[in-house]
């Protein structure tokens, strides 16, 4: 099967490559490498270097091979700052997103895995959150991946395209064997802030809210390995060749580890003290969200295998000390 993924040089793309090639999949990666590194892009793929932005990019990399399915994942993610910066994430997410449909639907390509959020829902109403859990995004990334989800709809009711929307919690840890080992530059996710903390880069990590209804006051959050959402991806694949049918499944591992539950595993890991300071919460903010995957279980036979906080830490320290 010939695949695309476009954001293949980044963090979560550069994993996909990984197991796609392992399944023996014909990978094309399609990157401007704005946040992507020439160094994550596996030697036994096509590389092309382009936009989402530019309809003639996305023109000269769908006439030079024909393609069985895309996986997109190029966008911008911070949450916070796609309510200061909402102008960018409608370009890069939205305008971007619907440039890769419509390519998709010129050239017949009938196969999209797009890589959505757990944003989607907005505060939960309960926990876990299952994928019947209302969609009422709180943030404008939210509803830039909720736009992009409804667009899927809409064209594979008029356009025949079968889609997998996947619902990604919080994405970490690195590849287990170290193929992968560049560093995100000015992380906003916890886990990279907590490292860069750990070798020097910071002073001290910031704590938002040590009030919430929690163990220790500080927000859970559901982490799951960046490895097991890379399998998710080739498994939608599968399930949408052989089943002609659409997805829209949680990718999470079901646990929930706290701000502080991070902070101690790394100490302990690193052997490294990690100074933390709390401050306010931010706006927004939830003190718990952990998700519900059976669905995914149940339609692709996907399951968490790394995604213990162990593995998570652990994986991810093997980079960040060297």
């Amino acid at each position: 099967m010939r695949v695309v993924v476009i954001g293949g040089a980044g963090y979560i793309g550069s994993h996909i490559v990984l197991e796609a090639i392992e399944r023996g999949y014909d990978i094309t990666v399609f990157d401007d490498l704005s946040t992507g590194f020439k160094e994550n892009i596996n030697e036994n793929v096509q590389f092309i270097h382009g936009s989402t932005l530019s309809i003639s990019d996305l023109s000269k990399l769908f006439k030079q091979n024909r393609y069985d399915a895309v996986v997109h994942l190029a966008a911008s993610k911070a949450a916070g700052e796609s309510m200061l910066e909402p102008a960018i994430y409608a370009q890069n997410n939205i305008i971007g997103g619907l440039n890769v449909i419509n390519a998709c639907s010129d050239y017949d390509i009938k196969i999209f895995i797009f890589s959505s959020s757990a944003a989607v829902y907005g505060l939960p109403d309960y926990n876990p959150l299952d994928e019947g859990h209302p969609l009422s995004p709180i943030n404008y990334y939210g509803q830039t991946k909720l736009h992009i989800e409804e667009s899927l709809e809409w064209f594979s009711n008029l356009k025949g395209i079968k889609y997998a929307s996947l619902r990604y919690f919080n994405a970490a840890g690195y590849d287990l064997k170290k193929r992968i080992k560049s560093l995100e530059v000015n992380p906003q996710n916890l886990i990279p802030v907590v490292m860069e903390s750990a070798i020097g880069m910071r002073d001290e990590v910031e704590i938002y809210g040590n009030d919430y209804n929690t163990k220790d006051g500080t927000g859970v959050r559901d982490y799951v390995h960046v490895s097991d959402l890379a399998r998710a991806h080739i498994d939608s694949i599968d399930y949408i060749s052989k089943e002609n049918k659409n997805l829209a499944i949680n990718l999470g591992n079901g646990i929930g580890y706290s701000v502080l539950d991070v902070i101690k595993k790394l100490s302990e890991i690193s052997k490294k003290s990690i100074k933390y300071r709390i401050v306010g919460r931010r706006s927004g903010d939830s003190g718990t969200i952990i998700a519900n995957a059976e669905l995914a279980k149940r339609l692709i036979g996907w399951k968490a295998r790394y995604s213990d906080l162990d593995t998570i830490i652990n994986s991810t320290w093997e980079i960040y000390k060297i």
